[in-house]
Protein backbone atom coordinates (compact mmCIF):
# COMPACT_ATOMS: atom_id res chain seq x y z
CA UNK A 1 0.00 0.00 0.00
CA UNK A 2 1.16 3.38 -0.51
CA UNK A 3 -0.11 6.26 1.82
CA UNK A 4 1.10 10.33 1.31
CA UNK A 5 3.72 8.91 -1.13
CA UNK A 6 5.25 6.09 1.36
CA UNK A 7 5.27 2.53 0.88
CA UNK A 8 3.14 0.50 4.01
CA UNK A 9 4.64 -3.15 4.80
CA UNK A 10 3.21 -5.39 6.16
CA UNK A 11 4.35 -6.84 9.56
CA UNK A 12 4.76 -10.53 9.88
CA UNK A 13 4.97 -11.12 13.27
CA UNK A 14 2.03 -9.07 13.93
CA UNK A 15 -1.20 -11.42 14.48
CA UNK A 16 -3.40 -8.48 12.58
CA UNK A 17 -1.77 -8.53 9.68
CA UNK A 18 -3.09 -9.91 6.68
CA UNK A 19 0.93 -10.57 5.57
CA UNK A 20 0.35 -14.18 7.23
CA UNK A 21 -2.53 -15.03 5.10
CA UNK A 22 -0.53 -14.33 1.75
CA UNK A 23 2.88 -15.75 3.60
CA UNK A 24 0.12 -19.11 4.10
CA UNK A 25 -1.12 -18.63 0.14
CA UNK A 26 2.41 -18.42 -1.31
CA UNK A 27 3.75 -21.27 1.25
CA UNK A 28 0.96 -23.82 -0.24
CA UNK A 29 2.50 -26.45 -2.10
CA UNK A 30 0.05 -26.10 -5.14
CA UNK A 31 0.60 -22.91 -5.52
CA UNK A 32 3.84 -22.71 -5.81
CA UNK A 33 3.94 -25.49 -8.33
CA UNK A 34 1.45 -23.14 -10.41
CA UNK A 35 3.69 -20.58 -10.21
CA UNK A 36 6.53 -22.44 -11.49
CA UNK A 37 4.85 -24.19 -14.21
CA UNK A 38 3.05 -21.13 -15.20
CA UNK A 39 6.65 -18.97 -15.70
CA UNK A 40 6.86 -20.54 -19.17
CA UNK A 41 3.93 -18.96 -20.33
CA UNK A 42 0.04 -19.24 -20.42
CA UNK A 43 -1.60 -22.70 -19.69
CA UNK A 44 -4.62 -24.18 -20.09
CA UNK A 45 -6.66 -26.12 -16.71
CA UNK A 46 -5.70 -29.45 -17.91
CA UNK A 47 -1.90 -28.52 -18.85
CA UNK A 48 -1.21 -27.33 -14.82
CA UNK A 49 -3.12 -30.20 -13.54
CA UNK A 50 -1.15 -32.81 -15.92
CA UNK A 51 1.89 -30.81 -14.78
CA UNK A 52 1.79 -30.45 -11.23
CA UNK A 53 0.40 -34.53 -11.09
CA UNK A 54 -1.80 -35.94 -8.05
CA UNK A 55 -3.58 -32.86 -7.35
CA UNK A 56 -7.25 -33.10 -7.45
CA UNK A 57 -9.58 -30.72 -9.71
CA UNK A 58 -11.64 -29.24 -6.99
CA UNK A 59 -8.00 -28.52 -5.10
CA UNK A 60 -6.23 -27.12 -8.85
CA UNK A 61 -9.52 -24.99 -9.39
CA UNK A 62 -9.72 -23.37 -5.44
CA UNK A 63 -6.14 -23.06 -6.07
CA UNK A 64 -6.68 -20.93 -9.41
CA UNK A 65 -9.22 -18.95 -8.05
CA UNK A 66 -7.29 -17.59 -4.82
CA UNK A 67 -4.00 -16.71 -7.35
CA UNK A 68 -7.04 -14.96 -9.53
CA UNK A 69 -8.26 -12.98 -6.24
CA UNK A 70 -4.79 -12.36 -4.88
CA UNK A 71 -4.15 -10.69 -8.12
CA UNK A 72 -1.57 -13.34 -8.97
CA UNK A 73 -2.85 -14.31 -12.37
CA UNK A 74 -5.50 -14.15 -14.64
CA UNK A 75 -7.98 -15.90 -16.32
CA UNK A 76 -8.77 -15.85 -19.63
CA UNK A 77 -12.38 -17.67 -21.57
CA UNK A 78 -11.80 -17.74 -24.91
CA UNK A 79 -15.85 -18.20 -26.92
CA UNK A 80 -15.03 -21.25 -28.33
CA UNK A 81 -16.88 -24.55 -28.30
CA UNK A 82 -15.85 -26.11 -25.91
CA UNK A 83 -14.92 -22.74 -23.97
CA UNK A 84 -11.40 -22.52 -23.52
CA UNK A 85 -9.74 -21.07 -20.59
CA UNK A 86 -5.93 -19.91 -20.16
CA UNK A 87 -4.33 -18.99 -16.62
CA UNK A 88 -1.39 -16.91 -17.01
CA UNK A 89 0.78 -14.87 -14.20
CA UNK A 90 0.61 -11.24 -13.89
CA UNK A 91 3.57 -8.92 -13.22
CA UNK A 92 3.49 -9.33 -9.39
CA UNK A 93 2.67 -12.98 -9.96
CA UNK A 94 5.92 -13.60 -12.15
CA UNK A 95 7.60 -11.07 -8.92
CA UNK A 96 7.31 -14.80 -7.36
CA UNK A 97 8.78 -17.33 -9.50
CA UNK A 98 12.51 -16.18 -8.13
CA UNK A 99 11.85 -16.82 -4.11
CA UNK A 100 9.96 -19.98 -5.61
CA UNK A 101 12.66 -21.35 -7.44
CA UNK A 102 15.28 -20.51 -4.71
CA UNK A 103 13.08 -22.31 -2.55
CA UNK A 104 12.52 -25.31 -4.86
CA UNK A 105 16.26 -25.65 -5.84
CA UNK A 106 16.90 -26.16 -1.80
CA UNK A 107 14.26 -28.58 -1.36
CA UNK A 108 15.71 -30.48 -4.14
CA UNK A 109 19.10 -29.91 -2.78
CA UNK A 110 18.35 -31.36 0.44
CA UNK A 111 15.59 -33.76 0.08
CA UNK A 112 17.83 -36.95 0.90
CA UNK A 113 19.66 -35.23 4.11
CA UNK A 114 16.02 -34.53 5.05
CA UNK A 115 14.96 -38.12 4.71
CA UNK A 116 18.10 -39.52 6.44
CA UNK A 117 17.30 -37.26 9.02
CA UNK A 118 13.69 -38.24 9.58
CA UNK A 119 14.78 -42.00 9.32
CA UNK A 120 16.82 -41.16 12.07
CA UNK A 121 14.35 -39.10 14.24
CA UNK A 122 11.65 -42.21 13.49
CA UNK A 123 14.30 -44.58 14.63
CA UNK A 124 15.03 -42.85 17.80
CA UNK A 125 18.54 -42.35 16.87
CA UNK A 126 19.31 -38.54 17.79
CA UNK A 127 20.80 -35.90 15.83
CA UNK A 128 23.16 -33.85 15.45
CA UNK A 129 22.01 -30.23 15.28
Amino acid sequence: MVTNGQSERGDLFNPQCGTRVVLDRIGDKWTALAVLLLQHGPLRFTELRDGIGSVAPKVLTQTLRRLERDGLVTREVFAEVPPRVVYTLTPMGSSLIKPLTVVSEWAEDHIMAINHAQAEYDAGVPTKG
